[in-house]
């Protein structure tokens, strides 16, 4: 059985920005433990990328506000008859852990903005090939260091930012499991529905259907139109395609 394809499309900026942190940090897991030098490049873009949303967005700030808010819908639940209280009890104290965290850490990514390696090397990274030796040689020399040294050195960055990826995490994990499911018939290749306050929306699709789709809506509208990849190629009438909105 073919496995369905996961888009998921954020209807607020906040979350838009949650998204690609998100997609950073796991570029850097996905890398982290890998010795190769095209590896070790591609940890140091991820790591960039990440440090410059988190030099334009005050996430620290945004993350405990959503936090707070979490907390309060998770306390609204404490009154409903038909909840797991333990479960919900469990909840309330890893964020409430999350939360101090998150107040107690400096703002995201300060430590790595005041180390002197990264600071040396960041500038270049923007430049395509600026990696090379006679560009980078204090990157080169970094290359060609024992791997147990590299691998503290990455472990250590990536230490610096748990405050931010556990709490993330948990934000993302309890607000895509607050997901109202549905399977939807699309018709033409093209679908809307009323949000509702939403936030975030996760598209299920078939592969095997040859279509992607294009999200266009905010908080309390969205459309999809979905697209095929090959241009000789028809949009079915009639698509099953699983849609939550979170």
């Amino acid at each position: 059985m073919t496995s369905l394809t996961l888009y998921e499309h954020p209807l607020n900026e906040q979350v838009r920005i949650y998204l690609r942190l998100e997609y950073l940090l796991d570029q850097l897991d996905e890398v982290s433990g890998l010795s190769a030098p095209c590896h070790h490049i591609q940890f140091f873009r991820s790591l960039f990328d990440l440090l410059e949303i988190l030099e334009q967005v005050q996430v620290k700030a945004d993350l405990a506000k959503d936090l707070d808010k979490l907390k309060k819908k998770l306390n609204a639940w404490a009154h409903v008859p038909q909840v797991d209280q333990q479960q919900l009890q469990q909840l309330l104290e890893q964020l409430a852990e999350h939360q101090r965290a998150v107040l107690q850490a400096k703002r995201f990514g300060q430590a790595l903005r005041e180390d002197r390696f990264l600071t040396s090397i960041k500038q270049r990274f923007s430049i395509p090939g600026g990696s090379c030796s006679f560009d980078l040689p204090i990157f080169h020399y970094w290359l060609h260091q024992p791997l147990v040294a590299r691998q503290n050195a990455i472990n250590g960055w990536l230490a610096t930012l748990s405050p931010l990826r556990h709490a993330l995490a948990f934000w993302l994990q309890l607000t895509r499991e607050s997901a109202q499911d549905g399977h939807v018939e699309v018709k033409q290749g093209f679908y809307q529905q009323d949000a509702d306050g939403a936030c975030l929306i996760r598209i299920q699709v078939n592969p095997d259907l040859g279509v992607y789709p294009l999200v266009s809506g905010h908080k309390n509208r969205f459309a999809i139109r979905f697209m095929p990849f090959d241009d000789d190629r028809e949009v079915a009438d009639n698509m099953p395609v699983f849609i939550s909105v979170c």
